[in-house]
């Protein structure tokens, strides 16, 4: 589980929550609205239909729900790994390695190829043309929740419209004002809300995952690459370094 956006985006809401319990003297229920959600929440996300795909619609749900299941692997650890099927394989040959316990899944793909007797040249090709594709998957989760930070305030401003329409056509009603404002402000509320507490947020949080997954996925066939080349293990250590930040690195490898 990602800590960090579990706690940072169940922080934001329980300090609106509490602002608006506080606000309202406990009376929550002010703030909600259902002509607002309809406008907002229903159709921003119609909206958002309208410019992609139906499927690039339900895979960046899917891809934003990840997120919160999102668990990187330390570039110590892929390593260390590399370094002990490097070891194997000067020791075995690639064919030892058939039977090595590893348990990230782009690595025991890589593996699989170099045993499998691929050239070290195919190997690249093919894991980079993966990681390629998969980097267009999560730019595109990204490009599809920042539209929705952009649509949603825009809805919340036609909502406002429709409120003061409506309240402006109606002013020899008192009955109609508070009905008509409160639609013209919570459209707005509502907007700023999915915009900034969610979309926003997941779609710059998508690009920092396909960052970390890019420099893992580069790590990984740098290694492995070295592995096929039959590299000595301690060389291929001190290359793969640099994917580390200097004040992480073992005492002496700070750059």
């Amino acid at each position: 589980m990602d800590l960090a956006t579990i706690i940072g985006i169940v922080g934001a809401f329980a300090m609106v929550l509490m602002a608006m319990v506080l606000s309202s003297g406990g009376d929550i229920i002010l703030f909600f609205n259902v002509p607002s959600v309809l406008i907002v929440a229903v159709g921003s996300h119609f909206i958002i239909l309208m410019k992609f795909s139906m499927g690039q619609f339900l895979g960046a749900a899917k891809g934003g729900m990840k997120i919160l299941n999102f668990k990187s692997q330390a570039p110590e650890e892929l390593i260390d790994k590399i370094v002990e099927l490097a070891d194997a394989a000067r020791k075995g040959g690639l064919l030892s390695l058939e039977s090595a316990e590893i348990p990230n899944e782009f690595m025991n793909k890589g593996i699989n190829l170099l045993v499998d007797g691929h050239d070290g040249d195919v190997v690249k090709q093919i894991l980079t043309s993966e990681v390629k594709m998969a980097s267009e998957r999560h730019l595109l989760t990204a490009s599809i929740f920042k539209s929705l930070g952009d649509v949603a305030p825009a809805m919340g401003m036609i909502g406002t419209l429709i409120g003061l329409v409506a309240m402006l056509a109606n002013m020899d009603d008192p009955k109609t004002i508070g009905p008509s404002m409160a639609v013209a402000l919570l459209t707005t509320l509502y907007g700023a809300i999915i915009a900034n507490m969610i979309a926003i947020p997941i779609s710059e949080k998508c690009i920092l995952r396909n960052d970390e997954e890019k420099m893992t996925s580069n790590l990984i066939i740098d290694g492995l690459l070295s592995i096929q080349s039959g590299q000595n293990p301690r060389v291929i250590e001190q290359a793969l370094m640099g994917y580390i930040e200097g004040s992480k690195r073992p005492t002496g490898e700070e750059a």
